[in-house]
């Protein structure tokens, strides 16, 4: 079935689709497909919740934090012998594993360096000059192209073999060969799929834990409270920020593995984008500043955009995301969980 979009008189219509059989037929498949994507928009969005929930902070930058992390796992693979081409890699399980891990490692480091850069070059001068949230948002928003610029315009300068950065993309990373390794009610299940899930939910659950059950975790449960009993308690506010920035970077730099993993599409400078703003659309459909609603917004934004995907059309894919954070936020305004991170168990 087709809708018309009528456009200055004339009728468009392959405009909107709907197709439930598609979504009935397809059911099961676009849900682990979703619930992939949803692990790597999880893993980002906590990034975002961590920093707001401290610092009442909506870091824009966060998704070239990303990016950049997709960049230095190129460079270390690179450093290594390994030249992505997009094909499918395949020399033996020991080898795969060993690169895997030094570009998970590469991408972390990277992505949490640069959030600390961030933090120290961007956020910090303007905490001290007491700026407005408004200052600190477009700062934000400055940065993220800033960051898209280096790569765009800088990188390409460094003379690597193959030319990283630059307008043009680079080769996909595809280091893990996919292989169906069940079904379920018919639908096949990647072991790429197993490997993103468990890898997102065992992640968001060691940040869990970290927030609710250390020291270090009731350290920014305080801050984010309220920083100045913090700081009289104590409380080194600046190190708990500077940590904060470092951790939601590592998470980043750790979806940026993933992402690899899944879509071996090319990367590219303003590639962090659009996945970006999915998971800051996350974080704020589970609830921002809470990490279990930064994982479960994540899910389930994954799964109800693959559904909208087949039940109106592909290209409507991205709409249907932002329309249902604005469903729910006009049900339930705080999120799903709502709980911020001040105020979770002391």
């Amino acid at each position: 079935m087709h809708l018309a979009l009528i456009v200055g008189g004339t009728a468009h219509a392959s405009s909107i689709q709907f197709n439930p059989s598609g979504l009935l037929h397809g059911f099961w498949g676009l849900t682990v497909e979703g619930l992939t994507w949803g692990a790597i928009y999880a893993l980002v969005a906590v990034g975002y919740t961590l920093v707001y929930g401290v610092l009442k902070l909506i870091n824009f930058a966060h998704s070239e934090v990303f990016m950049v992390g997709m960049f230095g796992q190129y460079v270390a693979l690179l450093a290594l012998g390994f030249t992505p081409n997009g094909n499918a890699y395949n020399e033996g399980l020991v080898t795969t594993i060993g690169y895997l891990i030094v570009a998970g490692l590469a991408a972390m480091v990277t992505s949490g360096l640069v959030a600390l850069g961030l933090e120290r070059v961007a956020y910090r001068p303007l905490r001290r000059r007491g700026a407005k949230p408004l200052v600190f948002l477009i700062t934000a928003i400055g940065m993220s192209f800033v960051l898209q610029e280096i790569v765009q315009y800088v990188l390409p300068n460094l003379n690597t073999t193959p030319t990283l950065g630059g307008s043009s993309a680079q080769p996909g990373i595809a280091l893990v060969s996919p292989v169906t390794e069940f079904t379920v009610f018919g639908a096949a299940v990647r072991n790429t799929a197993i490997v993103i899930i468990i890898s997102a939910l065992v992640l968001a659950a060691l940040v869990d834990v970290l927030i609710n059950r250390t020291g270090f975790g009731r350290a920014i449960r305080a801050v984010a409270q309220d920083p100045d009993a913090a700081t009289l308690m104590g409380v080194s506010r600046e190190r708990v920020i500077m940590l904060t920035f470092l951790l939601g970077g590592v998470l980043a730099g750790a979806a940026a593995i993933l992402y690899a993993t899944w879509q071996t599409s090319a990367i590219i400078y303003n590639g962090g984008f659009l996945l970006g703003i999915k998971a800051f659309t996350a974080a704020v459909l589970g609830g921002i500043g809470n990490v279990r609603g930064a994982l479960l917004g994540g899910l389930l934004l994954g799964v109800f955009e693959n559904y909208g995907a087949i039940l109106f059309g592909n290209q409507w894919k991205d709409v249907i995301a932002f329309v249902l954070l604005v469903l729910v936020l006009m049900i339930r305004p705080s999120g799903l969980l709502g709980e911020k991170l001040g105020r979770a168990r002391a």
